[in-house]
């Protein structure tokens, strides 16, 4: 059996890699996936936890609510990136503002 500090090492790895993606750059399509990644790492902690207590299930529910989040998360995020694509033929992130308009 694999101990519970080992999940939370690679969820937190996963995290790490996920938030300076994020901050350092500046694609938008990057920026989505950085996202997906820290939503990840919180997954993987859930379930990892979740492994360690087999008594109840809810960190499995909260990773199923997580992984919707997600889902609409990417899917409002491309539309965002589909407008700024269209106004300025560019997807990084600088260049937001010009969806004010």
């Amino acid at each position: 059996m694999i101990p519970l500090e080992y999940y939370l090492a690679v969820a937190g790895a996963v995290f790490l890699i996920g938030a300076i993606g994020f901050v350092v750059r500046r694609n938008l399509l990057i920026q989505l996936m950085s996202v997906e990644l820290l939503l990840n790492a919180v997954n993987l902690t859930l379930v990892a936890f979740n492994r360690a207590r087999q008594d109840d299930h809810n960190g499995q529910m909260f990773a199923f609510f997580v992984i919707a989040v997600a889902a609409a998360e990417a899917a409002v995020g491309l539309a965002i990136g589909l407008a700024i694509y269209r106004l300025s033929r560019s997807v990084r992130s600088d260049e937001a503002d010009l969806l004010r308009n």
